[in-house]
């Protein structure tokens, strides 16, 4: 904002030169020359002490709890500020947050709020997939042997106290290793009906110790996920707050909106339970662009704020930067709809429920909706019938970060999203030279700025090679952030750790910095350098 003012007043000084010049053209230049340089000169001096004024009434405002970075605090006001974009009349207009920056990739296979109604019998907790695990865990139960849903299936050595559950009852039919005999699956035969182990959850009004050995006996505590790091916390961590997005803007993403319909009663209590847990807030992330389920607009003991743009509008990380950011030595908690209402629900009814709605989505299944199962689903169950054709790429997740998963794969805890898409194993002759098929891309080589509301039949293909990494500004016009992403992924590839901390490491994770890897002309692997990096500073606590 600064040097958008800044700007304006050397303009402003330019004009006024000009008027110099061109007041009398009979003059001499010799005669022009004197009043031009004392103008520069007074108009230097007169930026100068402006611009003083403007930092300290800026620094002033910090000082009192302005927010500087969405009020016009300053000597002279911020053209964008003045035609920014207002709140709509369904926000709180003090709490509405438009952001500029980022980029939507609108692909075809939407998710149809339609039920569909293919089924798993196979279920797997994969370990290798939770932050920080041990390799191999301690597993409470052996081959042959029945579970319950919410019976304690393993745990990590290293933190015996959190346990890790069922999320269906039947029998536990294989557990699979990889090399050095990692735990990379443990299988279970799911019953017909399921059968859950009963739970007496404590009194919200109790002490907050009875609540947190609640949860980690019931499972419940392995939903929370700490920021910085994206682990599992510890069980004496106390969250400066919690965050909830309540939408989400990645490519063919569920809409939330849908998923939580019915759940009310769930939602309010597991914000309820949250907030026993922190010493702050419990932050509700609003759609900004269209007005939400009532369930989330109506939840009380939260503070809301909306936020309006394209993605990664709805990704946690952004909204947390826009409200309240991570300082050095804080934790924020976060968690996903899905698993508020799980912690709803045991607190509800005594049970853990570990069931989701998971969106079936992508150009290349023969019917896009939702199918209602439970954590670890198989995919191969899920999706039986459903693909279209041959030489089909699945992904778990969404285009932007999720993993490409084989047959025999099983859904990870932490995905909602099935997406579908073709394999990019074919070579463009000449690339872009030619007139061929539309394509999602944020380069101007591409009119795409034509066609705003075409979603496009993406594949697989990168379209061209690893390049030089050179500083290009193309991450920082898609991350709503202020950060410098390719300075800070430097710095990672360097191990310098003060230059990590000092530009932000601890504000991102990997869904946040994924469209900037889509963006990189240098094709560099951002999220897999971020995790180098963010496991790095994790050592160095």
């Amino acid at each position: 904002m600064n040097n958008q003012r800044n700007r304006y007043i050397i303009l402003y000084s330019l004009l006024f030169m000009s008027s110099f010049v061109h007041a009398d053209g009979g003059s001499s230049e010799s005669g022009l020359m004197l009043p031009v340089i004392i103008g520069v000169a007074v108009l230097l001096g007169l930026w100068a002490l402006l611009t003083l004024a403007d930092n300290l009434m800026q620094i002033q405002a910090q000082k009192v709890g302005l927010d500087t970075r969405k009020n016009n605090y300053g000597v002279f006001p911020s053209i964008t500020g003045m035609f920014a974009q207002k709140a709509p009349d369904f926000v709180d207009a003090d709490k509405f947050h438009a952001l500029k920056k980022g980029a939507d990739i609108k692909l075809a296979g939407d998710a149809e709020h339609i039920m569909l109604s293919s089924k798993s019998t196979r279920y797997a907790l994969q370990p290798h997939l939770y932050g920080q695990m041990s390799p191999i865990p301690k597993i409470h139960f052996e081959v042959g042997q029945e579970v319950k849903a919410g019976d304690a299936l393993f745990f990590d050595k290293k933190r015996p106290e959190i346990q890790y559950v069922s999320p269906v009852s039947g029998e536990l039919v294989d557990i699979v290793r990889g090399d050095k005999r990692a735990i990379h699956q443990i299988v279970i035969l799911a019953d017909k009906e399921i059968q859950y182990k009963k739970f007496n959850p404590p009194s919200l009004s109790g002490e907050r110790e009875a609540i947190v050995e609640f949860m980690l006996s019931s499972g419940a505590w392995t939903l929370l996920n700490q920021r910085p790091f994206d682990i599992v916390p510890n069980i004496d961590a106390i969250p400066r707050d919690v965050f909830i997005s309540t939408f989400d803007s990645a490519p063919l993403a569920p809409d939330l909106n849908f998923v939580v319909e019915g759940r009310g009663s769930d939602f309010q209590k597991g914000c309820d339970i949250l907030k026993t847990l922190t010493s702050g807030s419990v932050y509700l992330g609003l759609d900004g662009n269209q007005k939400g389920n009532s369930i989330f607009t109506e939840t009380v003991g939260v503070e809301k704020h909306w936020f309006a743009g394209k993605h990664p509008v709805g990704n946690v990380g952004v909204q947390i930067h826009n409200v309240k950011p991570i300082k050095s030595g804080e934790t924020v908690w976060t968690l996903s709809v899905q698993d508020v209402l799980t912690i709803g629900k045991l607190f509800n009814e005594g049970i853990y429920d570990a069931s989701k709605l998971i969106a079936v989505t992508g150009n290349e299944v023969n019917q896009t909706g939702y199918l209602k199962t439970f954590v670890g689903a198989s995919m191969d169950d899920l999706l039986n019938g459903q693909i279209k054709g041959e030489n089909i790429r699945v992904v778990a997740g969404d285009v932007l970060t999720g993993r490409q998963v084989d047959a025999g794969a099983f859904l990870s805890h932490n995905e909602d999203q099935i997406t579908t898409l073709t394999e990019g194993d074919n070579y463009e002759l000449f690339g872009w030279l030619l007139p061929i098929k539309p394509r999602p891309s944020l380069s101007g080589t591409f009119p795409n700025f034509l066609f705003p509301n075409h979603k496009f039949e993406a594949n697989t293909n990168t379209h061209g090679e690893k390049r030089a990494f050179v500083v290009s500004g193309q991450y920082e016009e898609v991350l709503p952030m202020d950060i410098y992403p390719q300075h800070l992924m430097k710095a990672i590839m360097a191990n310098d750790f003060e230059k990590m901390e000092g530009l932000g490491i601890y504000e991102l994770s990997e869904e946040d910095i994924a469209l900037c890897e889509f963006a990189c002309t240098s094709k560099m692997p951002l999220q897999q350098i971020l995790r180098e990096g963010l496991n790095t500073m994790q050592t160095q606590l």
